[in-house]
Parts: C-alpha cells; sequence; structure tokens
C-alpha cells in the first residue's frame, strides 16, 4: 500500500461547507487525525481508524501521523476551518523539519478549508473588504505582551482585525484587555461584530461599538471582527469598502 498524509481542513462547521476535495480524501483515508471534537466530525465507517487526541499535543499528533504514513497508511491530518490558520498545518511541518529525513520523501499535501473567519465575514456582510489581519488573541503559544503589542500595532495601522480564540474560562480578564486596547486606539465608535458558532444550529451574531461590547460577548467559539475606521453598516450587514479610508 502506498501511503500518503493530507493536512485537511473540515470547515467551521456545517458539512455543507467542507470541500469536495476533503470529502473524497476522508473518503479515501485508512486512518483520521486530529484533535478530539475534530476527528468526532468524521463518520465511522469500516476500514478506518480515528486517532483522537487533546488540543496540546500538536507536535505528537503531527509525529504519530507522519509516522502512520511511513508505514503505508492513508492519513487524513483534521482541523477545523482551514489548516493552515492556527491549526495543524503548521505543526506537521515543524514536525517534519525536526524528523528522520527519510520524512522528506512522503507524499503530503495540504488541502485548504474555509476559515471560520471568513465564514463569520461572510453572515456578517463583508467586513473584511479591505485590508485585514488575524490576531489569536490565546497566550498559550505566545507571550500576552506580544498580543498586546500587536493589537495596538494593527489598531495603528488601521486594519480590519478577525479575532481568534478571544477568551476562554481559563483567561476571562485578557479580552477586557483587549477591548481596552482597541477603545484607546480606535475610540468608542468603531464597529465589533461577535459571530459565535457561525453555520452551526447555535449560530449568533452581533454588531455592536466598542463602547457596547462587553467581555462576556465572547468565548472560544465565538469570532470577533473589528472594522477599520472605514467599516459601517448597510442595513443588517457590516461592510468595508474597499476604497482606502
Amino acid at each position: 500500500m502506498s501511503g500518503w498524509l493530507r493536512v485537511a481542513g473540515l470547515g467551521p462547521g456545517d458539512a455543507a461547507l467542507v470541500t469536495p476535495e476533503v470529502s473524497a480524501v476522508l473518503a479515501e483515508a485508512t486512518d483520521v487525525v486530529g484533535y478530539l471534537p475534530y476527528v468526532a466530525r468524521v463518520a465511522e465507517r469500516p476500514g478506518l481508524r480515528r486517532h483522537a487526541s487533546d488540543n496540546r499535543v500538536e507536535l505528537d499528533r503531527a509525529r504519530h501521523a507522519l509516522e502512520l504514513a511511513a508505514e503505508g497508511r492513508r492519513v487524513a491530518v483534521v482541523s477545523s476551518g482551514d489548516p493552515g490558520v492556527f491549526a495543524m498545518a503548521s505543526a506537521l511541518f515543524e514536525a517534519l523539519e525536526a524528523g528522520p529525513g527519510s520524512w522528506a520523501g512522503l507524499d503530503i499535501a495540504v488541502l485548504p478549508g474555509i476559515s471560520a473567519m471568513l465564514a463569520a465575514a461572510a453572515r456578517l456582510g463583508a467586513p473584511l473588504g479591505h485590508d485585514f489581519c488575524a490576531i489569536n488573541l490565546s497566550d498559550n503559544l505566545k507571550p500576552w505582551a506580544l498580543v498586546e503589542r500587536r493589537l495596538r500595532l494593527a489598531a495603528e495601522a488601521d486594519f480590519a482585525m478577525a479575532f481568534y480564540n478571544p477568551r476562554s474560562k481559563s483567561r476571562p480578564h485578557q479580552f477586557a484587555r483587549a477591548l481596552e486596547i482597541l477603545r484607546a486606539a480606535c475610540g468608542p465608535e468603531r464597529l465589533v461584530s461577535f459571530a459565535r458558532a457561525v453555520s452551526s444550529p447555535e449560530e449568533r451574531l452581533e454588531t455592536v461599538t466598542l463602547s457596547a461590547a462587553r467581555p462576556e460577548m465572547a468565548d472560544m467559539r465565538t469570532l470577533v471582527i473589528v472594522g477599520n475606521s472605514a467599516t459601517r453598516r448597510a442595513g443588517r450587514f457590516v461592510y468595508t469598502p474597499r476604497q482606502a479610508a
């Protein structure tokens, strides 16, 4: 059996948003590797082995997937959204770089998926219609001081901003601090949108000004988008004009 490894994005949640390319790979895979909730999204079937693990063991997971592929297995490493956006593709290549030289010859490809950022923006209208950046507000893999610096600089550059992992039970204070920084840099009237569980039955969308934004409006299933200085409403939609502010 000729092995291969595909790093696949499962999209934001709705099965209709999984690309045909990813669906085809999942149908052919002998093994699916990933964080427990994402592996659970792949239906069981005869001949498929599912390898679920905790969210904080990305490099171990990547090494395991590479080992399986080296044994001749057909391996799908799954992430939500797009695997190259705060997900498993980077960890996979980090493990590949540090691993045995024989892994360099493996058949590896990254399959794009619809990211939470793009799914949320589409639901809201077009808040990322001009230059934008994405920032992961978790400090698990980088110091909080760096998060604050990037927030300030992005606001100073007048980017629209998409925030992943804004607020968890273990660090509820950090999103409150992020809102303080944004109010100081952008002013109280800047629009901020909260898109929770997009494409799932629990989906909830809300757009307010920074002055009305509260930390409790976000959790780990929420994608937060802060507009730039030109972002505005058009009826129930939010959009950022394509011309410079």
